[in-house]
């Protein structure tokens, strides 16, 4: 996903705020792309889902059509089991 969206979002902490992106953070099953709230400091993967980190789709229950459904689908088809 672009790191460009998640600029001037509505956090799940109901912040709108500029996310911070992190390179890389490591889980059980490998490495991750992801983005901080610098709020309330929730890491959300971006890359796929995953147990270790909140589940980015979130944030569009507060960010109305963040993501297209092509997105959506790619994210949640790579989730790591739970």
């Amino acid at each position: 996903m672009d790191f460009q969206k998640f600029q001037n979002v509505k956090c799940i902490c109901n912040e709108s705020v500029n996310f911070e992106l992190i390179d890389e953070i490591e889980c059980d099953w490998g490495n991750h792309v992801v983005i901080q709230c610098p709020k309330c400091q929730e890491l959300f993967s971006i890359d796929n889902e995953c147990p270790a980190f909140h589940d980015v789709l979130d944030l569009e229950k507060n960010n109305f059509q963040l993501f297209s459904d092509k997105e959506k689908f790619d994210y949640a088809s790579n989730s790591h089991p739970n």
